[in-house]
């Protein structure tokens, strides 16, 4: 499987980007969010790929984020979420708003993109936060304070925890990164300063 492509932009149109490798042109197919990402055409790029086969055609996706290859692969493990219907979310909302989407259990968003009606909204939360639960069952190691603010602080350490590994991020390793920050920061905030936390640990 090819894991990601490295090289020079030399097509983009709004579905999808081409890639040359080696004199290679890769069609990627891929999301709004990751072509406002690109650079200009002519520049280098890099994207994380994954392969789609279906019986009438092979077709590659590329992302320019591992957080945003990684979403696309939940969404599409959902029955009824195909690549296109996965594609359509990624390209209204960022990876981290649909984690967040997912662990405050909210599907009524999620019904913002092209295809996705509240039926399957509903079921893509159903399924991806179950698990999110077999996937952080036992494992954080954190125990709920006592009080109506702190509970409410938990509350958003606890979601950011559950969309982070909707991002393919296990508790062990979120835990001593978000425990830095104040807990009172929503939860789309802890994960961004988690994700560059993140970020700076593989750049170093």
């Amino acid at each position: 499987m090819i894991y990601s492509l490295k090289g020079k932009l030399i097509h983009r149109t709004p579905a999808f980007a081409v890639i040359e490798c080696g004199g290679v042109g890769y069609k990627c197919l891929t999301s709004l969010m990751s072509l406002r990402d690109m650079p200009d055409i002519g520049s280098e790029v890099t994207l994380y790929t994954l392969m789609n086969v279906r019986e009438d055609a092979v077709e590659l996706f590329g992302f320019t984020t591992t957080e945003e290859r990684e979403c696309f692969s939940m969404l599409t493990s959902v029955s009824g979420v195909g690549a296109k219907v996965g594609t359509a979310i990624l390209s209204e909302f960022t990876p981290e708003q649909v984690a967040v989407c997912i662990a405050s259990d909210d599907p009524k968003s999620l019904t913002k993109a092209s295809g996705v009606g509240n039926k399957l909204a509903q079921r893509i939360v159903l399924e991806l936060k179950d698990k999110v639960k077999k996937l952080n069952a036992g494992s954080s190691g954190v125990k709920l304070p006592v009080g109506s603010a702190a509970t409410a602080a938990f509350g958003n350490v606890k979601n950011a925890i559950d969309a982070l590994a909707v991002l393919g991020y296990d508790s062990s390793e979120i835990m001593p990164v978000i425990s830095q920050f104040d807990s009172s920061l929503s939860v789309e905030e802890l994960i961004h300063l988690t994700l560059l936390e993140f970020g700076k640990s593989k750049g170093a």
